[in-house]
């Protein structure tokens, strides 16, 4: 069989095996469709809160570049990873001017650093398949097989030149350096390091055209009329499959982790003890308060918004007054206004679980007047209903509500579903929310899916024609909070990357049987996942060290970027944990100790996680449920513990995780119940490693 090439915009394992083992999905996003970019002037009191600026001095105190930064706006086919090259066929313009369809290049006036000419070299693709590769075992480079893969009976795979991510994500991350990379060439005397990605609108026509014409040339997007659409694919790979095996209870089934636990606990059950919750109580009486609705606002566009970015920061103004000509009694403005006092008013005191638990939490005033409104917009069929819904699953969410999130939420989709099901269904100038709504109904049904078992409500399949978010229109009027970007569109990315690791890996329809199986599939979503987060904006690019971070973008990304990691590597885990011997492998062993090492780095400042608890912390707290068990089992395990801190200092971060885990208990049944099986398997597990002898 003849070693398959693939295109420029796929990988080599996806493009192998797309005719085969698991289809490789592609989504394309005209640009052309972003508002008329003449229509938007970009006003410096858009600036970025202090929570966005770089703490490595990326940019110099007064807001423009460091002299002292050499990096040219980093682009998806210029990345300089270890078997990346750029596309040998592109064609360079003078100042990184795109060419024009007769190969001349544009003309550009703005001068550029002289670094902006310079290209990464060309990386000479190695022969090695990837088994060999991911073994780091030498291969004798034979076609269609080699040795190794005939020994193994493996497919055997030749990684060539050009890999990309998917085209999906490929979109969002040049989305964001096109954000990035606009403020950096051409808004350099307006405070650049200040300015928030809403400038992501194009200044002029022109550079609308030459980045659409860019990524054009990069093969990003086929030349195809309309909004965009997924290629001939059979299904998405980036949305969660109906059922797989990621939860955290599931570990509770695996060897070792088994011993933990005194019995056996069904997955469903976290879903049945959220579905015989109390339901949520909102007094009558509980008295409106708007005395602090200045400071409140500023919370939500400074603290909250940027989870969301689906409130428009220029309409604001006419908003609030329209909701307080009605009283706050009747419309969706009034909905929304309540919602948005709810949320900053909770984004203004941190954490719910610091929060006493004999009084309300902040903001249920607020959200009780909210609530009785909703009732008369759930039936209304427009795009400001759906807005109030999303922003009312995003509070429940905060209440660590996730069942009543799910229910108002699923309801936002079949709205959607509606408004978006045809064109001219709605009018131009709601474009850009209804894409915003849509891609946070997606992400919360997603987030919620990968935990429980709940029905899909076909929002998924919208991705086909729903575009990114590029920007709300400066509508003239003074904008009283600032539109963040940068963080929304990269956990759109993030958040696929782990749908997709549930579809190819935790399906329960495509199970994998073999380690040999299970490298390629591995080695390539570890390599998405590295190109993602080396294609974020510097301001919220986190490094990697153990370094405290003060930018709380930064926090969460890190941390969400860890946990993909350990969802990634822990099928070796847990084959070790089945089969003591597999850990002799060096490549099975390595891959262990990614996954530990990501384990740990989610654990070991755990109270670092309160950064983000007002969209993440019952997401986050299973997660942390679940890397705790994953931990635990591997320090029962002789090869396994060696990969791990001494067992002291594992001692010292598994307590800190179960007294945490402790605090959220009060906040939801499921989290007590989680608590409860971590507290118990720690107790176990110290007797175990007793009887072992492993402790005194």
């Amino acid at each position: 069989m003849a070693a398959v090439t693939p295109s420029p915009d796929v990988s080599p394992v996806s493009a192998a095996t797309t005719n085969g083992q698991f289809p490789r999905d592609s989504f394309c996003l005209n640009l052309s469709t972003l508002p008329d970019a003449g229509n938007f002037v970009l006003k410096s009191t858009l600036k970025s809160p202090h929570l966005l600026e770089s703490p490595n001095g990326f940019y110099s105190g007064n807001g423009l570049l460091n002299g002292s930064f050499k990096k040219r706006p980093r682009n998806m086919s210029q990345s300089s990873g270890t078997d990346r090259e750029m596309s040998s066929d592109t064609t360079h313009a003078p100042n990184g001017a795109a060419p024009t369809s007769n190969g001349e290049p544009r003309s550009n006036n703005k001068k550029r650093p002289s670094t902006d000419t310079i290209d990464y070299p060309r990386r000479r693709a190695t022969i090695a398949c990837e088994i060999c590769r991911s073994r780091k075992s030498r291969c004798d480079g034979s076609r269609p097989k080699c040795r190794l893969c005939t020994e193994l009976n493996a497919e055997c795979i030749y990684r060539e030149p050009g890999i990309k991510l998917d085209a999906g994500d490929k979109l969002i991350l040049e989305h964001l350096n096109r954000i990035e990379g606009l403020l950096q060439s051409n808004l350099g005397g307006l405070g650049l390091a200040t300015h928030s990605p809403a400038a992501s609108n194009s200044t002029s026509e022109e550079l609308l055209a030459r980045s659409t014409g860019n990524m054009a040339a990069l093969g990003l997007i086929p030349q195809m009329n309309g909004l965009g659409t997924w290629n001939n694919s059979s299904s998405n790979i980036s949305t969660m499959p109906k059922t797989h095996t990621t939860p955290a209870l599931h570990l509770l089934k695996m060897p070792m982790i088994r011993e933990l636990v005194s019995r056996p606990y069904d997955p469903q059950v976290l879903l049945q003890l959220e579905m015989n919750r109390e339901p949520l109580r909102l007094g009558t009486s509980l008295g409106l308060d708007l005395s602090n609705t200045g400071a409140y606002v500023q919370a939500f566009f400074e603290r909250v918004n940027v989870w969301y970015a689906c409130v428009n920061p220029y309409t604001w103004t006419t908003y609030y007054q329209t909701a307080l000509s009605h009283g706050f009694r009747d419309g969706p403005e009034s909905c929304i206004v309540l919602l948005v006092l709810a949320l900053g008013h909770a984004g203004s005191e941190g954490s719910i679980s610091q929060q006493p638990p004999d009084k309300d939490p902040p903001g249920l005033a607020y959200f009780s007047a909210a609530w009785a409104l909703l009732p008369s917009l759930m039936t209304r069929n427009s795009l400001l209903s759906a807005q109030c819904q999303i922003l009312a699953a995003a509070y429940l969410f905060y209440l660590v509500r996730p069942l009543e999130a799910w229910n108002v939420m699923t309801s936002a989709s079949m709205k959607l579903q509606l408004l978006l099901g045809a064109p001219g269904r709605l009018p131009p100038h709601e474009k850009e929310l209804s894409e915003r709504v849509y891609w946070n109904t997606l992400m919360f049904e997603s987030d919620l899916l990968a935990e429980l078992d709940l029905p899909h409500s076909g929002i998924a399949p919208l991705e086909e024609t729903v575009g990114l978010p590029g920007g709300f229109e400066d509508v003239g009027a003074e904008s009283l909070g600032r539109d963040e970007l940068w963080y929304f569109l990269a956990e759109i990315a993030l958040r696929r990357l782990l749908n997709r690791v549930s579809h190819l890996i935790y399906a329960k329809t495509n199970p994998i049987t073999s380690i040999a199986q299970l490298d390629p599939l591995v080695a390539e979503l570890d390599f998405q996942l590295t190109q993602w987060y080396e294609g974020l904006p510097m301001p919220i690019q986190f490094p990697h060290g153990r370094v405290p971070l003060q930018n709380t973008v930064q926090t969460v990304l890190r941390l969400r970027y860890f946990a993909c990691r350990t969802i990634i590597f822990r099928p070796y885990i847990l084959l070790v944990l089945q089969d003591e011997n597999l850990a002799l492998d060096p490549n099975v062993q390595d891959n262990c100790r990614k996954c530990l090492e990501a384990c740990i780095r989610q654990l070991e400042h755990i109270t670092a996680h309160h950064a983000g608890h007002l969209p993440y912390l019952w997401q986050g707290a299973l997660s942390i449920v679940s890397q705790t068990l994953l931990v635990m089992g591997a320090t029962m395990s002789p090869s396994l513990s060696a990969l791990l801190p001494p067992p002291h200092q594992m001692d010292i971060i598994i307590d800190d995780v179960i007294l945490e885990i402790e605090r959220y208990a009060r906040l939801a049944p499921s989290l007590q119940l989680s608590a409860e099986i971590i507290r118990e398997a720690e107790q176990r597990r110290q007797d175990w490693l007793r009887r072992a002898g492993l402790k005194v």
